[in-house]
């Protein structure tokens, strides 16, 4: 509230508070009550904060003696808050410019990106593979020629690719598990999973703890699991609901409906109803977890995400003419079902996830929260005596092998 100008004096010889200019004689008055007002405030006194309403000063002429007038004001604030404003700049500095000074680096250095895949065989795992990154990057096209087996124990198998597309390299590892599912006796098929998955984070982690460490950890971690559902159209089965149980602990999972051409568009909305609704019940927290939604919009994106899940896919290698256009897709007797037409199946949704919208926040909760999780408990172990250690971790022999954690 401004000052009436028969008591507003020159600036040279006044005070200004929170934008007031006040007599000097004025201010000290007001200054002079801080033990009043201070004793006001614990007495339960209302005592002005900052952003409220300036207290107009008392007038020149009163009666009141300035200790007096003070307990009748408002008390002044001791300190100013910090300017937490942003200040618009008057010219250019060039700040926009570290953009493209880490587009550049990236370009140059290339970035990893490891993807497992896990699920009976026959469900197309290695067609989507190639679907997705539009390349034979899959196990089996690795490996032209040879018979395929289905062995008798779980097998994790990886290929490692470089693919590059306008000038950005990306060194791809994809991993495959032949025999999940399908042995008679299923029982603990998921452990090798989750011993390999671990096994890369004790890499990792054994690079990251030395001395002289290099420039750049290779990064071996798993980024997200692909899990293949039968198209049973019922339920899922206890082998689905205890592997995502235990691996979503420990990785991104993203579940997703195999050749789900086989179904009809109300049979995969209903077996899609029913996936949701025994995730919820087992609590079983695919990604995108809702636990690591910080920004409110990121929470909206993965929500419309979450009502998706599973995605029904269906994958194809093939290239078919169609309106005068190539298209990825598979034929049959009536038609061609394209694999990246949006009305015939959701896999341009699987590839936004997980490469065009999703990549990097998959790397980083792999980085900051599962791989975190992993770090912080062996580090813990290695407070507890061990007969031997090798770079202060326990669980390694004299040979370098390493111990079932």
């Amino acid at each position: 509230m401004a000052v009436p100008a028969s008591c507003r004096p020159s600036l040279s010889g006044a005070k200004k508070w929170a934008g007031t200019y006040v007599p000097c004689r004025e201010a000290a008055a007001w200054a002079g009550g801080r033990r009043r007002r201070r004793a006001l405030r614990h007495r339960g006194g209302q005592c002005w904060a900052w952003g409220s309403p300036v207290p107009e000063p008392p007038m020149p002429g009163s009666s009141l003696e300035p200790q007096e007038r003070s307990m009748e004001s408002a008390a002044v604030p001791q300190e100013l808050p910090p300017d937490c404003g942003v200040h618009e700049l008057f010219g250019y500095v060039g700040i926009e410019a570290v953009l493209e000074q880490m587009k550049v680096k990236t370009m140059k250095m290339g970035f990893e990106f490891n993807i497992m895949v896990v699920g009976q065989s026959g469900l197309g795992k290695s067609t989507m593979v190639n679907t997705l990154f539009k390349s034979k990057v899959s196990r089996k096209a690795s490996q032209p020629g040879q018979e395929e087996r289905i062995p008798k124990t779980v097998q994790l198998q990886s290929v490692t690719h470089v693919i590059e597309e306008k000038g950005v390299k990306m060194k791809l590892t994809v991993t495959d598990t032949p025999g999940f599912g399908d042995q008679i006796n299923n029982e603990n098929c998921w452990d090798p999973i989750i011993k390999y998955i671990n096994e890369q984070y004790e890499r990792y982690l054994r690079e990251e703890i030395l001395i002289t460490r290099k420039r750049k950890i290779p990064d071996s971690r798993v980024h997200g699991c692909v899990y293949f559902i039968p198209p049973t159209g019922h339920w899922l089965r206890p082998l689905d609901l205890e592997f995502m149980r235990r691996l979503s602990k420990i990785v991104n999972v993203v579940p997703v409906i195999a050749k789900a051409d086989t179904l009809t568009l109300e049979e995969r909305e209903e077996f899609k109803q029913r996936i949701q609704r025994d995730l919820k019940a087992h609590a079983i927290s695919v990604y995108p977890q809702e636990d690591f939604d910080e920004d409110p919009d990121d929470r909206l994106l993965n929500d419309r995400i979450r009502e998706k899940i599973p995605f029904a896919v269906v994958g194809a290698d093939q290239e078919h003419q169609v309106n005068g256009k190539r298209v990825l897709g598979r034929k049959t007797k009536w038609g061609i079902i394209e694999v990246e037409n949006p009305a015939h199946c959701e896999f341009p949704m699987l590839r936004d996830l997980l490469i065009r919208s999703h990549l990097q926040d998959l790397k980083d909760i792999t980085h900051n929260v599962h791989y975190e999780s992993y770090r912080v408990r062996r580090l813990n172990e290695s407070n507890r005596p061990a007969p031997s250690s090798n770079n202060g971790l326990p669980g390694r022999d004299e040979d370098g092998d390493e111990s079932n954690l």
